[in-house]
């Protein structure tokens, strides 16, 4: 069926690793007929966990699009990793969503992703519900897990149910507040109306009267009547409460299992009356043609506009995952990419549901689709109508701060690696690939050690290609202290023409320039000016291995101020040799020593970690620069740390702070190595060279 977008609502479901996410969409699918069985995570067969990786793993690792249809209305269900490693994945569905539900597991409550969750929410000032997970389940406890959301958010949390427990303190039924009305679940799965028990008439009493009082706070009319001592009627209740939703005052919460289904129809329905459609979600912020910052409204009636927010790359063909913002969009429509500034032609259009790919003739404003073989979109671009090109801001991924470097098991297999994991930075962004010319590694920027071992497995699986993990080097430079005089003579005879050059060149440290400075003070024509640039590149070429670890000279100047020729034997060659012999003799005696990069560290940390952090960073020979609030009970603490003492940080940060924490590190210059430093990196560039 075709949807108006009125009759369609984008939600995202977001939460901690484990709380349930992919088995509530799975059972929003079952309940409404998406599916024909109840699929399980641990069994492998659901609909969002189809990649070979997320069956093994029994995590979700990729967004995945489920389409429920329900009383009249679509629902895009947009599944999101749980696992911080996979976080671009989530945010890329927070691009496509008007909406989102948080879910927290009756065991823990507010865990650490749910917290994460809301922040990426706030940020976006996306309207969002709560749900609490697996209340049915031995050791859960739906008291506790409310009492932590009432405490984290307070009055603005508005229970639309009350559990019903058996004598063992178990979940067998819920109360919908709203329709005051009490379901339980039938042998069948089915949602069977039982009573009000009479121990829950007070509750129910309690928890209606509180929703009045927030939907009285929603507007001046309803004010009036709540204080009049009128009641409200069920639509009076229903468009208070959207209203509150969409301002962000109300977070409705409500509880079920996904497994036996309780509470899964009631959730449906608070999506459908209580969250917002695309008409009325926030505006993304867009770029218009005068490159001006605009916001852009979802409108059926403007011309066509789309903004890709998922890429699938696998070995059926490469899908670009779609959300149409106004307009609608069919194949063979010509549109420009406002990235590239390029005219496509759409290819076949598809609704997505889990890997499966049903083809639609037409995509209206507000839905969500994919379109098949655009070989030249990438993830963020903005597709619009010639006559009207915007240009959407892009997602805000989190920059990747986990490095490791990666080779091939077998040599000669580097071009392999390196296509696998552009074809896979096509589907996944967040992270990035760097060939480092000097320390001869190819590196993954990533966000954690579980992104990169998946990219490993599927590297392995899907282009048959083992590597292996490294530490990466790090980039040291090198330097002398003192000034250093020395001759560089050539002299070469083997019958016929010979070879022959002489130079005095004075080595001076040059702490202003980076780079070799080279001059000259030749008196007298000792050695003819013709033969200056084969001096200069020769030491050009020198400056690339120190003498301590063969790691490139900086601060360095260089001065040829005599020498000596042979009207016959001289040649460039021979200047260029004598050069680079003058710079191996001076090297040693000019006190070298080992320049290690320091890096800028901003660690953004709850408060109650702030001694751990910084007692971390010491033993790190951090320095500590200074530290700022955020006003959200978190600091930003800024540092400077050497980059050699940062290869762990992103796993060890995580440690510390039970994920709360993140970080950015940046190089800003070089320095001094301590001694014991220096030491112990001439010693692994001396094993390194054997090894070679």
């Amino acid at each position: 069926m075709s949807y108006s977008a009125q009759n369609i609502r984008n939600v995202c479901l977001l939460g901690h690793a484990g709380n349930g996410k992919t088995s509530l969409a799975e059972s929003m699918l079952y309940l409404t007929g998406g599916a024909l069985r109840l699929g399980s995570v641990p069994d492998g067969n659901t609909v969002c966990d189809y990649d070979p990786e997320e069956i093994k793993r029994q995590i979700s690792i990729s967004l995945a699009v489920a389409p429920v249809e329900y009383n009249g209305c679509k629902i895009n269900i947009l599944d999101t990793p749980g696992g911080f490693d996979f976080a671009g994945e989530a945010l890329e569905a927070l691009q496509a969503s008007d909406a989102a539900i948080i879910v927290c597991s009756a065991k823990s409550g507010m865990s650490v992703g749910a917290e994460k969750a809301w922040k990426y929410c706030e940020r976006r000032n996306l309207p969002r519900l709560l749900y609490i997970s697996k209340t049915d389940e031995d050791n859960s406890d739906y008291n506790a897990a409310f009492a932590t959301l009432r405490e984290r958010f307070g009055k603005n949390i508005a229970p639309l149910v009350a559990p019903i427990w058996d004598a063992d303190k178990k979940v067998i039924g819920i109360i919908d507040v709203l329709q005051k009305r009490a379901f339980e679940v039938g042998p069948k799965g089915e949602r069977v109306e039982i009573d009000v028990p009479e121990d829950k008439k007070s509750v129910l009493d309690e928890l209606y009267e509180a929703l009045k009082e927030s939907v009285a706070e929603t507007s001046e009319e309803f004010m009036d009547k709540y204080f009049g001592g009128e009641d409200f009627t069920y639509a009076e209740m229903v468009k208070g409460l959207r209203q509150g939703v969409k301002d962000l005052s109300l977070f409705p919460v409500v509880c079920g299992s996904a497994l036996s289904g309780l509470g899964t129809r009631m959730l449906l329905d608070t999506v459908v009356e209580l969250l917002p459609n695309p008409l009325e979600g926030q505006p993304l912020i867009g770029e218009n043609e005068n490159g001006e910052a605009d916001e852009f409204v979802c409108a059926p009636g403007a011309l066509p506009a789309a903004v890709v927010f998922k890429t699938v790359s696998d070995q059926y063909g490469k899908y670009s995952y779609v959300k149409v913002l106004s307009g609608s969009i069919k194949p063979d429509m010509a549109m420009v990419n406002s990235r590239t500034g390029l005219t496509e032609k759409l290819g076949r259009l598809y609704a997505m549901k889990g890997k499966k790919a049903e083809e639609v003739k037409e995509l209206q404003c507000g839905d969500i689709g994919a379109i098949a073989k655009m070989d030249k979109l990438k993830t963020g671009d903005t597709l619009c109508e010639p006559r009207k090109v915007v240009k959407i801001e892009p997602i805000p991924f989190l920059e990747p701060c986990y490095s490791v470097a990666i080779l091939p098991k077998v040599r000669g297999q580097e071009d392999k690696v390196a296509q696998g994991l552009a074809r896979m930075n096509e589907e996944d962004p967040s992270f990035y690939v760097v060939n480092n010319a000097e320390t001869h590694q190819m590196v993954i920027y990533a966000t954690g050690d579980i992104q990169v071992d998946v990219l490993v497995s599927k590297l392995k699986s899907r282009f048959n290609v083992d590597t292996e993990l490294a530490i990466p080097r790090v980039p040291y430079r090198e330097k002398i202290r003192k000034p250093v005089e020395k001759q560089g003579r050539h002299k070469k005879q083997t019958g016929g023409s010979g070879q022959f050059g002489d130079v005095w060149i004075r080595f001076e440290p040059n702490p202003d320039e980076d780079e070799l400075v080279f001059a000259e003070e030749v008196f007298g024509g000792s050695v003819p000016k013709n033969f200056f640039p084969a001096v200069e590149k020769g030491l050009r070429e020198a400056v690339l291995h120190g003498p301590l670890a063969g790691y490139p000279m900086v601060n360095l100047k260089a001065t040829l101020y005599d020498g000596s020729y042979h009207p016959v034997d001289s040649s460039e060659i021979a200047f260029k040799t004598a050069a680079q012999l003058a710079y191996k003799a001076a090297m040693p005696e000019g006190s070298p020593v080992l320049l290690e990069p320091i890096g800028e560290l901003k660690v953004t940390v709850p408060d109650s970690y702030m001694g751990d952090i910084m007692g971390d960073l010491n033993k790190r020979r951090g320095r500590i620069m200074g530290m700022d609030p955020t006003g959200d009970g978190d600091q930003v603490i800024s540092a400077e740390v050497p980059m050699a003492e940062m290869m762990s940080y992103a796993i060890d940060l995580r440690s510390m702070t039970q994920s709360r924490g993140s970080f950015t590190f940046h190089f800003v210059r070089y320095e001094d190595a301590p001694p014991a430093v220096q030491d112990k990196a001439v010693e692994a560039a001396k094993a390194l060279a054997a090894e070679e």
